[in-house]
């Protein structure tokens, strides 16, 4: 099976400006995923952002103020393939691992098979593991029983949420594709009756609308979707609910947070040049 064609934009620059170049192409909104790819004993990163549409190097260039490369990525499974030989990815209390790894797995961890196909979210990017990490902190202190993961992905977050606290999860995702995905990943794991997965485009959808209010809403999108979702997403959590926000980089927390000034910062955990931020909307 085949990819739809994609675009890739990319720029050669210094560690020290790729968030900021990076957070202007998430922040232009049309990319479909956006990171930055660093040399490990040099000065050097490449910022890349895909595309589903050829996009116009001239006026990504303008608004980064980069010389951008625009060309097109070859028609195959380029993300499955991109996951092969990776290692798996210890985040918190949980083991990721792909279909290679299947006779690695230590004792003492949740388990969680994941594999890409044609969706974005298998542990590897610092934001997924953030959250990971942080559903294992808050697993600690509570327990939670209407969880919405907006924008899933593989599912990986929902299926995390499920074996944390054994309790049906609703996954949303624009993306059909991803939403198959995320059924298949969830049956993988054994909790295909507790992961309800469904197409949808933000907040507006019944399914979503209908399952609200939520006391746990993780959303690992990018800051433009947060900033512009943010007043849906409130309206949505249940009073005493806690936020899960990530996507974002550690630049664009102050920008993000202050589309939630109704909520009360919890605390943080950083990554490289990525964040994840905890909120909790007041109780009555």
């Amino acid at each position: 099976m085949t990819t739809p064609p994609l675009w890739k934009a990319s720029v050669a620059l210094t560690k020290l400006d790729a968030a900021d170049t990076a957070a202007a192409l998430e922040l232009e909104g049309s990319a479909q995923a956006v990171l930055i790819v660093e040399e490990p004993f040099a000065d050097g990163a490449v910022v890349e952002a895909l595309y589903t549409d050829a996009p116009d190097a001239a006026w990504l260039g303008r608004i980064t103020g980069r010389e951008i490369t625009v060309a097109p990525l070859p028609d195959q499974d380029w993300i499955r393939l991109s996951q092969q030989g990776l290692p798996p990815v210890r985040a918190g209390r949980f083991f990721v691992y792909g279909a290679h790894d299947a006779g690695t797995v230590p004792h003492g961890v949740i388990p969680m098979k994941i594999e890409a196909g044609l969706a974005f979210g298998t542990g590897h990017h610092e934001t997924t593991a953030l959250c990971l990490a942080v559903l294992s902190d808050l697993a600690r202190e509570r327990a939670f029983r209407n969880v919405l993961d907006l924008g899933t992905g593989t599912g990986l977050l929902a299926i995390g949420a499920v074996k944390l606290w054994r309790r049906p999860v609703l996954a949303s995702d624009i993306d059909p594709v991803a939403v198959e995905v995320t059924r298949d990943n969830a049956r993988a794991n054994g909790v295909g009756h507790l992961v309800r997965a469904v197409t949808a485009d933000g907040l507006t959808s019944p399914v979503l609308s209908r399952g609200a209010p939520y006391d746990l809403l993780i959303a690992n999108i990018l800051a433009g979707p947060l900033t512009q979702l943010a007043p849906a997403i409130q309206k949505a959590m249940a009073p005493g609910a806690v936020l899960l926000l990530s996507g974002l980089l550690t630049n664009q927390e102050g920008l993000v947070t202050s589309f939630y000034r109704s909520l009360r910062f919890v605390g943080r955990r950083r990554m490289g040049p990525w964040s994840a931020l905890v909120l909790q909307k007041p109780p009555r």
